[in-house]
């Protein structure tokens, strides 16, 4: 059989690119040829390009919602980047094309539409960002990560997918992991999450508890560049990083229980790999509120429990993790029973619908 081609797009951030890339084996096992059109300015072509997967840039522009010198700019940019797009695809031919979202992927999802390529969009968070709303009308279907975000969709086009999850995170070995970090068996594991920046506030509010959680836990703390305490370095049962790469996976399979922000990515690794967790979401101001949201959707399904950052202080932590203790249990069968814990099948279907009727 002929292999297809398919195009995959979306960055700005990280989070705009990890799912697509949880993809790629599962694409390359089902004989698909794979392209990736990005903004050679974001983090997607470093990302994109360790894959081994061909990397095409494009030009981009920011739609902002407050004034900025560059709004004039801008639009002209998407303009381009159109047209650059509108000439890739043409040669390139794709089956379809995959969109994760973020500004690069607005002049790709326009110039697919123009050459009557299928799209399928994907949305992370509760509510649909302003990249993806103003691409909803040009796609075949959108898959959703929150069962929420349906409302949200037009009911002919949605789908609930959930996030895809990169299959490496879910192979770790918890004996592999432990032996890493020097950490021992007899003595709970806590995971801190901050987000690929980190979290000041949340740094500072675990340093301050580590005398008490030293008490309960073996410390892994993922604090975000720059970000390391070397005061701390070295302490027993403590280990800090600004991040890890191909570690991830043996620590997340050591790690017990995490304290983590509440992004889309971030949620659906801790549900698929059944973790029980502390979320500490963006507040309002930080973000447009998706973090917010997300956690309030994996508290109401009983996957996780949530602390607002504006109540967040060393005895607010201790007593949550307490509680989250008393509750793991129940939050692990809660999480068990998800079938949005095989986000990566779920989107191969509906990457294989729009192809198949294109």
């Amino acid at each position: 059989m002929q292999s297809k081609t398919l195009v995959l797009t979306g960055g700005g951030t990280a989070g705009h690119v990890m799912p697509n890339l949880a993809l790629v084996p599962r694409l390359r096992e089902l004989g698909w040829s794979l392209h990736y059109l990005g903004s050679s300015a974001g983090p997607e072509r470093d990302l994109v390009q360790s894959s081994g997967i061909p990397f095409h840039p494009i030009a981009t522009g920011k739609f902002r919602r407050y004034f900025s010198w560059k709004n004039f700019t801008d639009p002209f940019k998407v303009i381009l980047g159109a047209a650059q797009a509108f000439s890739l695809l043409g040669k390139l031919r794709p089956a379809a094309v995959f969109s994760k979202g973020g500004f690069v992927a607005v002049p790709v999802v326009y110039a697919a539409f123009l050459r009557r390529i299928p799209v399928v969009l994907h949305e992370s968070d509760l509510t649909p960002g302003l990249a993806n709303r103003l691409c909803l009308r040009l796609c075949r279907r959108i898959c959703a990560s929150f069962p929420e975000t349906l409302e949200h969709l037009p009911p002919d086009k949605a789908v609930l997918t959930g996030t895809p999850v990169r299959e490496e995170l879910l192979k770790g070995g918890r004996d592999a992991g432990l032996n890493w970090l020097g950490f021992t068996s007899q003595k709970p594991v806590l995971l801190i999450m901050g987000g690929s920046q980190g979290a000041a506030a949340l740094n500072r509010c675990i340093r301050s508890a580590l005398p008490e959680l030293e008490g309960r836990y073996q410390v892994v703390h993922l604090c975000g560049p720059g970000r390391i305490d070397p005061l701390l370095q070295g302490l027993q049962g403590y280990r800090q990083f600004e991040f890890l790469g191909k570690e991830l996976a043996d620590v997340f399979a050591a790690s017990d229980r995490a304290v983590s922000r509440a992004g889309a990515n971030s949620l659906f690794e801790l549900l698929a790999l059944r973790k029980p967790g502390l979320l500490i979401p963006l507040p309002l101001g930080a973000s447009r509120g998706d973090q917010i949201l997300n956690a309030r959707s994996f508290v109401r399904r009983g996957f996780a429990a949530m602390l607002r950052q504006e109540d967040l202080s060393e005895d607010s932590l201790l007593r949550n993790l307490d509680a989250l203790e008393s509750e793991s249990e129940t939050l692990r069968r809660n999480m068990g029973a998800s079938e949005q814990t095989s986000a990566i099948e779920n989107v191969m279907r509906v990457i294989a619908s729009v192809t198949q009727t294109a």
